[in-house]
């Protein structure tokens, strides 16, 4: 019997471009990690769809006839909170992403993006994981610090108290990487590790920072001065 971890995740893809929808089906259905169970191409179907099937992880068009991506975001996270949403977009978007994120989406990719990196973002959210650029992850910043009165558009300054299990000089590193929105993929290259010592570094990291994600480590590293940005 499959396990859990090693099954393949079970991807639904929304996309009301048949085109565009014809060829993700094709790039991503040659990947061994992936078991596509469904698309839609509207809001609306893919609401029922899911509700239907329930898969691993949504790749949601933004740009949607009628229904938005953030309201299908809004609605799939309020009923079913473990499927995980990443949204795909283009370039000029990025207002509309932020509303994304908040909604619940666990980060975007352009379209265009070569498939092993959707793929890696795929698998990066079904583990739990976030996937920010570094521009919209500096809007995200400044939409969830506590603001200061005297400097509005400003960082909140660090705080002059040491952490209690202070990072070492590699989980810095690989913080610093993270808000560069580099990948762990990425990121095992750059470094010369592999890309399961890159998640363990995480899981260090995240638990040293009390935080489940990408965004919150990156947040917790620039309020108390460990990394820039």
């Amino acid at each position: 019997m499959t396990s859990e971890s090693s099954r393949a995740i079970r991807l639904f893809v929304v996309e009301d471009q048949t085109n565009i929808l014809r060829n993700q089906l094709k790039l991503l259905g040659a990947s061994p990690d992936l078991s596509i169970v469904g698309t839609a191409l509207s809001g609306e179907s893919a609401l029922e769809e899911i509700a239907k099937i329930q898969p691993d992880v949504v790749l949601l068009d933004l740009g949607l006839p009628r229904m938005s991506g953030i309201d299908v975001t809004k609605q799939v996270k309020a009923a079913y909170p473990k499927i995980e949403i990443l949204i795909f977009t283009i370039f000029d978007e990025e207002d509309k992403v932020l509303e994304a994120v908040k909604a619940g989406a666990s980060g975007y990719l352009l379209k265009g993006a070569p498939t092993e990196r959707i793929v890696e973002a795929i698998r990066e959210v079904h583990l739990g994981g976030t996937v920010i650029q570094p521009s919209l992850a500096r809007r995200l910043l400044m939409h969830f610090r506590v603001p200061d009165p005297e400097q509005p558009d400003s960082l909140p300054p660090a705080p002059a108290e040491p952490l209690p299990k202070p990072l070492s000089e590699r989980e810095q590193e690989i913080l610093q990487l993270i808000a560069k929105g580099v990948s762990n993929n990425e990121a095992a290259q750059m470094l010369g590790l592999s890309k399961a010592t890159i998640r363990t570094h995480l899981e260090h990291i995240y638990r040293k920072l009390d935080v489940t994600n990408r965004v919150e480590a990156v947040t917790e590293g620039l309020r108390k001065g460990i990394i820039t940005m």
